[in-house]
Parts: C-alpha cells; sequence; structure tokens
C-alpha cells in the first residue's frame, strides 16, 4: 500500500484528535456536578489550585493551569464577582498580582469534595493501571512543553 503525500493530514493519524476528545469528554462530565455550584470547569480547576495553595500570584496561577493572562483575567474577575476570590497588590513586588480565596471561597471546596469521585467514573474504559499510565504520559507531555 503507497502512502500518500497527504496521509499526515488524516484525523485518524493525529495524536491532538483523540486527546482533545477525551479532554472533551471528561470536562462534559463534570457539568452536572460544576452546574451546581455555579463554576465552568475552568473555574473550578482555578478553585482547586487556590484551595491548595490559598493564595497564588496570577503569574503562577496561569502557569499551574497552563492559562495565559488573557484566559486568567475573565475567569478570575468572574471568580471575584461570584465572592470567591480576591485580587490584591503583591507586598513585595506591587506589579504582581495575588489571588486569594475569600470565606465563601473556602467554604466551596466542601461543596466540590466529592466531584472527582462523582466523575471518575468517566474514565471507566481505563484499569486503575492504565489511568496511572495515562497520567503519566500526560504529565510527561505537558512537562515538555514547559520546558
Amino acid at each position: 500500500m503507497s502512502r500518500s503525500k497527504y496521509d499526515a493530514l488524516k484525523l485518524e493519524n493525529q495524536l491532538c484528535f483523540p486527546l482533545y476528545a477525551a479532554a472533551r469528554e471528561v470536562v462534559k462530565g463534570y457539568h452536572p456536578y460544576l452546574d451546581e455550584l455555579g463554576l465552568t470547569y475552568t473555574q473550578y480547576i482555578t478553585m482547586m489550585v487556590l484551595w491548595e495553595e490559598q493564595d497564588i500570584s496570577v503569574k503562577a496561577l496561569g502557569e499551574r493551569l497552563f492559562l495565559d493572562s488573557g484566559t486568567m483575567t475573565p475567569v478570575l474577575k468572574s471568580l471575584e464577582a461570584k465572592g470567591l476570590v480576591i485580587r490584591k497588590r503583591s507586598m513585595s513586588d506591587e506589579r504582581s498580582v495575588i489571588i486569594c480565596l475569600t470565606d465563601n471561597g473556602i467554604a466551596l471546596r466542601d461543596q466540590a469534595v466529592d466531584i472527582p469521585a462523582k466523575v471518575a467514573g468517566g474514565c471507566s474504559g481505563l484499569s486503575p493501571e492504565e489511568g496511572a499510565a495515562l497520567y503519566g504520559l500526560l504529565y510527561k507531555m505537558l512537562d515538555a512543553y514547559r520546558k
């Protein structure tokens, strides 16, 4: 069978497509639970980092989530409007903006704590070992993009 110069353009030959489609399906599984909290998926992952860190610079938050400032700014404005975070200038560097959880933002963690377990079924086609292997490979890819 001869290969066409256009084989590289076939959807079935793209690694990016199954990653994209799988990510969309997994994120879709979060929607019913996040709707109850009034959060988008991007707001949810932002809150997850804040629940770990308590406060973090916008720059560090964006790096952690692989999001640029053009994406982070509306997400943070929305979370601030919901009363979940506050933005303040860093005391050590006034050019840096720090994001901090409010009491409501901290309390929301209790409402979100069961979401990962509820959504885990979305990966039911994978054994625990396959899930762990995929997790490792995806972070290996992400780490390569950070360099």
